[in-house]
């Protein structure tokens, strides 16, 4: 676990480390309040380039999500937590099987916004026990306009990837966060160390080409973008550099080599399970929403919807050259949901007739 400058065996950041690792976090650490002015400036050409594509919400609260005491006036100290998810293998070994969905290995559970919510809930509560009368607190799991890995950055659990997410010297690229905001005035970490150098394995990883160059992404071009945030049909000319991918999208983590060193994630609601490990295009690709409701009940898949997800399933049909696959996409062109309909011909077209689908409009 990473740990905060401290000068005394028993202080409290002592205390709340250790009482966060006995919650299950794998890294823990401790930065003021406050941001360098470039994360704003950032934010602002990010969205005014549009790379943020159909993501409407980063439009607004900028100012929040780059400084947290424009969010929260009275915060002193942000304690920033990791939760390390790494996998057992490498999910790119899936990508050969091409009559099954690659859901991201986050998500092959619950989701980790209920879980890492009710552990920061419990730390926080802990806090102000420690902090004595006055102490506030607020949690924030990727809900709130809050810059997640710029703070754990701050905090030194890691530092920014040439991928835009998080590495750690520990877990390498695969850790899920969430910060405490406080009142209270708690002693900034030591530097941990590390760095990407000239790496650049995760960007030349990226099957759909969405890194403008180091540190920078076009979100629009992302797989994990377009299968989970995107609104609408899927661009055509991306459709075939999907391949099975139906949630989200690992390559770039996969490919960082710091995850040699990253022990597999131990905590149990976010162990894979087995029907989302290997599912069936074929079976996936029938659920109703009832069905697509019961099915992934308590999986952050559940958030993105049946219609959209049901699109997702027919470009991965669409890829897989399986014949066996046709009748399953056909069955779908009369689907009451336009932009499954219309994949559904895309996918149709394209194991009926491959060098003829790309052409669609």
């Amino acid at each position: 676990m990473s740990q905060p400058s401290l000068s005394s065996k028993h202080s409290l950041e002592d205390r709340i480390a250790e009482h966060a690792q006995h919650l299950g976090f794998d890294a823990i650490g401790f930065c003021q309040a406050n941001l360098d002015p470039s994360i704003e400036e950032g934010l602002k050409a990010f969205v005014g380039a549009g790379y943020h594509g159909t993501m409407e919400w980063m439009e607004t609260r900028i100012e929040q999500r780059a400084q947290p005491t424009v969010l929260w006036p009275e915060v002193r100290s942000v304690v920033s937590l990791g939760l390390s998810y790494a996998p057992d293998h490498d999910p790119r070994e899936a990508l050969s099987k091409t009559d099954q969905g690659l859901i991201s290995v986050y998500a092959r559970n619950r989701d980790y916004h209920d879980v890492i919510k009710g552990m920061l809930k419990h730390l926080a509560q802990f806090m102000v026990r420690m902090g004595g009368d006055g102490t506030q607190v607020k949690v924030f799991v990727d809900t709130a306009p809050v810059s997640e890995r710029a703070l754990a950055e701050k905090a030194h659990l890691g530092w920014q990837g040439k991928h835009t997410c998080l590495v750690s010297r520990t877990h390498g690229s695969w850790m899920l966060l969430g910060e405490i905001y406080t009142t209270l005035d708690l002693t900034p970490s030591r530097p941990q160390g590390g760095g990407c150098g000239s790496c650049s394995r995760c960007l030349t990883a990226c099957p759909t080409n969405a890194f403008i160059g180091p540190y920078r992404m076009d979100a629009r071009r992302c797989i994990s973008y377009l299968t989970i945030e995107h609104k609408g049909p899927i661009p055509h000319d991306l459709r075939p550099l999907m391949g099975n991918r139906i949630y989200g999208c690992d390559d770039c983590l996969s490919a960082c080599p710091w995850n040699r060193f990253a022990e597999t994630g131990h905590h149990i609601k976010l162990q894979a399970r087995e029907d989302l490990t290997a599912p069936k295009l074929a079976e996936l690709a029938t659920l109703d929403d009832p069905a697509f409701r019961r099915v992934f009940s308590g999986s952050p898949i559940k958030r993105i919807g049946r219609n959209r997800f049901v699109r997702n399933v027919l470009i991965a049909i669409g890829n897989s050259a399986d014949q066996h696959l046709i009748p399953t996409a056909q069955a779908l062109r009369a689907d009451p949901d336009p932009d499954i309909a219309e994949t559904a011909t895309w996918a149709t077209t394209r194991l009926t007739q491959p060098h003829s689908s790309d052409l669609l409009e």
